[in-house]
């Protein structure tokens, strides 16, 4: 299996775990929201936003290029700082799908 084949499962399963836990269905931000130079748009996304309208769609874009993937992705701490006061059990399936598909951009 391919490294794009791989991480396009693992963004699929992301997605699937975010909708799971009611983390899928938020608002799109507002354009200018995308010019943030903030690390994953803290100053104007929530995390769950960034990963939805900026991060997945980012990589599937790579994907579909069959373009070079970053040399790191290290995602899951900011998901993990996110979630801290969220249910254990949330926090967790998300960790993981996320901390999946950095270790295969990572990886790759």
């Amino acid at each position: 299996m391919t490294a794009h084949h791989e991480l396009e499962q693992a963004l699929e399963n992301l997605e699937s775990t975010l909708r799971s836990v009611d983390l899928w269905n938020t608002a799109r931000p507002e354009p200018e929201a995308f010019d943030s130079r903030e690390p994953f748009c803290v100053d104007r996304m929530e995390l769950p936003q960034w990963l939805r309208y900026v991060f997945i769609p980012r990589l599937q874009a790579l994907i579909d290029a069959r373009a070079t993937l970053p040399a790191t992705c290290q995602v899951a701490p900011a998901a993990e700082a996110y979630l801290q006061a969220s249910r254990t059990s949330t926090r967790a399936v998300v960790v993981a799908a996320v901390a999946e598909v950095d270790r295969i951009v990572t990886e790759a």
